[in-house]
């Protein structure tokens, strides 16, 4: 599987990076927004891990960006944003699931492979 990470934090997505590597999952990753919906337009992955709180342009503008330029790719948003309000809103933009930070990446990989 062809994962996208969006995450800007460096330490999260170097901890996603390799997991998911050793995991046996190919990952692009970038830390903004822009650069992530860069490769969300113009390349195929199988799933895309997106941070709400992203630079420059943040996750529910990436994530309704691919959704208006027809990417379908499922998005897995992962965000430190824990509200029942910013689930919803989250999956009602666009999203396909939600997980709350911390994380465990057993849990994270299990949903990536549904």
């Amino acid at each position: 599987m062809r994962i996208l990470v969006i995450e800007d934090d460096t330490k999260i997505a170097s901890f996603l990076e390799k997991g998911l590597k050793e995991a046996g999952f190919s990952v692009d990753s970038r830390g903004d927004g822009q650069a992530g919906l860069a490769l969300a337009l113009g390349f195929s992955y199988d799933a895309a891990i997106v941070d709400l709180m992203l630079p420059g342009l943040d996750g529910l503008a990436v994530i309704e960006t691919m959704r208006a330029k027809n990417v379908n790719t499922p998005v897995l948003i992962l965000s430190a944003r824990q509200s029942v309000d910013d689930r919803i809103q989250g999956l009602q933009r666009g999203g396909d699931d939600y997980m709350v930070k911390p994380f465990a990446l057993q849990e994270l990989e299990a949903r990536l492979q549904v």
